[in-house]
């Protein structure tokens, strides 16, 4: 062979060696059916956008953007028409010319079409609020949750403020339907709601909370154009905001409150049974009765109550599990008098887990979150709107510190920070898949990996002091008696105080908390039925996965597995999760 022939014999295998694999995945990619895919969620999130509206989206996230959503009939009509017409293109495209990765997407993206045309034909717009929040304390809350670092962000804000009458007045317009229809609230656990409403009624505009961005206004911004928007924001707060807020309060109190309803159950409303099984099917993701839901609840509770005894019995009490329970209540070395020290406590155990996560995780979330006291109360988690621009937040209750006892901050703390909520929230962002997936929130999934979080801290090494772990403990029988008591209250005639005597009976929430959360769920049926069911299908996959792999098992895969793909229904997670089992199997 001469030179030259060999030269160019070396240049053709170099070019050959670097070029590249077109894999199988990729060549799906470039599918026809992959770019109708492709075409349709980009269309999807665009109208999401513009409509504001992304169906099943954690409510505590909500945030103003601008013009805010509507819930005219119009517009549920409009919406409506146009989720059916994503059905039917869904339909031209052929799930087999799709890649791996793709298919995914298109059997969720199904999936949530299909739901939101159920959710259309059901009574959600008659329940805009319950005792936990509503679409007034969300719109009050959001501030908290934003980031205001330019003058496009101040613009936004006071389009959104100014565009409240409208949306309070949709609001309204539903509410007053509800009356007619016989959809409304329960009296009692109703009985002081209009607090959450006149609070924002303040006659000093600069000590609302809906001014409060514009306090501390970032430099970018000059002094002129700062008092141009602090006088704009106080004009409109005060002529169109607050007057709002006034309207809602005189509707609420004259108009709703009377006609609230005598009884608890859901189920004995209009159609109130058919609407407490798709809150079943909508919450849970799953097609569970309520009589399988409730005898789950009686089997976990009484599990629990075993391993709970074990604790009273190591630290030699005297007494019962009721006078246990009392002891805990009552004593007040478990709990804290400033909102600084809850914060500072919460933060040290944040820090201490933040250390052990390398060990059970591969990847880790680079977004960060922040810890403060809870504008409206409660403790609860804020996902980061994704932008980059703002951290999620860990929000705690310090407005009643009885109601947030130290033996249960380490379970809260996983449960809503790390390795919980933010973990879950942080990773479905910053993982590179479809939009509608990054702040895609199944109850099922979101609270069940942050239940299954709780009891990971056990395993990590937390809880340490019995009283923290019976905290722990108290923290799942919690969640297993909602299964009993929401079940109870709306498919088996249980009465509130019946409810109410069982939660207080199996945990030891303090008895603030015991009725608080019982009015939660006779006003929010089947949410608060997720958090279990969804630990106990990501406790079973695990199983699963270590039976089958035995010393090929590994909770740093395992974990990544179950966070990967975003949030899911519990049938689509446990598929996957099999999937990647059989595959570290090959």
């Amino acid at each position: 062979m001469t030179y030259k022939s060999l030269r160019v014999s070396l240049v053709l295998l170099t070019s050959i060696m670097l070029a590249p694999v077109v894999t199988a995945e990729e060549l799906h990619t470039n599918s026809h059916s992959s770019r109708q895919l492709s075409q349709l969620l980009t269309e999807h999130w665009k109208n999401a956008n513009k409509e504001q509206i992304f169906f099943r989206k954690d409510p505590d996230t909500f945030r103003m953007n601008g013009k805010l959503p509507s819930y005219s009939q119009e517009a549920m009509k409009r919406r409506s028409a146009y989720n059916q017409s994503l059905l039917a293109r869904l339909e031209k495209i052929d799930l087999q010319d799709l890649s791996a990765t793709e298919q995914v997407t298109y059997r969720l993206f199904v999936y949530e079409r299909q739901a939101e045309a159920k959710s259309y034909h059901q009574l959600d717009h008659f329940y805009p609020m319950n005792i936990y929040a509503g679409y007034h304390t969300y719109f009050a809350g959001a501030p908290a949750n934003m980031s205001f670092i330019s003058k496009k962000n101040y613009d936004n804000y006071l389009v959104s403020l100014a565009d409240y009458p409208r949306y309070n007045q949709e609001q309204i317009i539903n509410l007053k339907e509800a009356i007619a229809q016989g959809h409304v609230h329960y009296c009692e656990s109703f009985k002081n709601y209009q607090t959450s409403i006149s609070k924002h009624v303040v006659t000093d505009v600069e000590k609302s909370v809906f001014y409060q961005p514009f306090v501390n206004m970032p430099s970018n911004v000059s002094s002129v154009d700062k008092a141009k928007y602090q006088k704009k924001a106080k004009q409109v707060i005060k002529d169109l905001v607050i007057p709002e807020y006034r309207r809602y309060f005189k509707f609420f109190t004259t108009q709703y409150m009377p006609n609230c309803r005598k009884t608890v159950s859901i189920s004995e409303l209009k159609n109130g049974g058919d609407y407490y099984q798709y809150l079943i099917e909508y919450y849970t993701t799953t097609s569970m009765t309520a009589d399988e839901i409730h005898n789950l609840g009686l089997n976990e509770v009484s599990r629990i109550r075993k391993e709970m005894q074990d604790i009273i019995t190591e630290l030699n009490f005297k007494g019962d599990f009721k006078a246990f329970i009392k002891f805990l209540r009552t004593d007040p070395r478990f709990y804290t008098d400033t909102p600084r020290d809850l914060i500072e406590k919460a933060s040290y155990i944040t820090r201490k887990m933040a250390a052990q996560l390398p060990k059970w995780f591969s990847v880790l979330p680079r977004s960060t979150f922040d810890i403060k006291s809870s504008p409206e109360g409660g403790a609860y988690y804020v996902a980061s709107d994704g932008s980059g621009t703002t951290s999620g937040t860990y929000f705690l209750n310090t407005k009643d510190l009885k109601s947030e006892p130290l033996y249960t901050l380490e379970a809260l703390t996983f449960h809503e920070a790390e390795p919980g909520h933010h973990f879950q929230s942080s990773i479905a962002q910053e993982v590179d898949m479809a939009e509608f997936r990054k702040t895609l929130s199944h109850s099922a999934y979101g609270e069940g990996w942050a239940l299954y979080s709780e009891s990971l801290g056990k395993e990590i090494g937390f809880y340490q002091d019995p009283y923290s772990d019976f905290g722990r403990l108290t923290y799942e029988a919690w969640r297993a008696c909602r299964l009993v008591v929401d079940t109870g209250m709306h498919a088996k005639g249980w009465t509130r105080q019946q409810a109410i005597d069982y939660l207080a009976e199996n945990t030891a929430l303090s008895m603030s908390d015991v009725n608080k959360q019982i009015d939660r769920y006779i006003s929010w049926p089947a949410q608060a039925l997720s958090y279990k069911i969804g630990e106990i299908k990501i406790r079973k996959l695990r199983q699963i996965a270590q039976e089958k792999l035995g010393d090929k098992f590994d909770v740093r895969s395992f974990h990544d597995q179950i966070l990967k793909n975003g949030s899911l229904p519990l049938a689509l997670l446990e598929e996957l999760t099999l999937d990647w089992v059989n595959q570290q199997l090959k």
